[in-house]
């Protein structure tokens, strides 16, 4: 059974920062696009990062460029989201998804509906 695993989530004051992680298991995810998604109180799920198979492309949203840093170690199916310098309004659940398959498309990694696994979230709290 194929399961992703957010852990790291928490709360921070503003201008701090969390690392969270995502821990696939039940299949090899070394070839496969992952992604960060987040979704706040009342609004859409929003596209935060993604990242292709070797971790060589990454791409992200504008709103978190050059805060946040999406990463993978493929030996422990494991993927990374490093988040500095928050702000009050990167506070939400943040869920971690996967891909099965799928070549890196720049038009697709930022859709939700392209990922075929997702985890059940972790919470970001961000104190002003």
């Amino acid at each position: 059974q194929v399961q992703l695993v957010e852990s790291g989530g928490g709360l921070v004051q503003a201008g701090g920062s969390l690392r969270l992680s995502c821990a696939a298991s039940g299949r090899t995810f070394s070839r496969d696009v992952m992604g960060w998604f987040r979704q706040a109180p009342g609004k859409e799920r929003e596209f935060v990062a993604a990242i292709s198979w070797s971790g060589g492309t990454t791409y992200y949203a504008d709103s978190v460029k050059g805060r946040l840093t999406i990463s993978r170690d493929n030996a422990k199916n494991t993927v990374y989201l490093q988040m500095n310098s928050l702000k009050p309004e990167d506070a939400a659940v943040y869920y971690c998804a996967a891909t099965f398959h799928k070549q890196w498309r720049s038009d697709a990694v930022y859709i939700p509906d392209w990922y075929d696994n997702w985890g059940q979230g972790t919470q970001v709290t961000v104190s002003s």
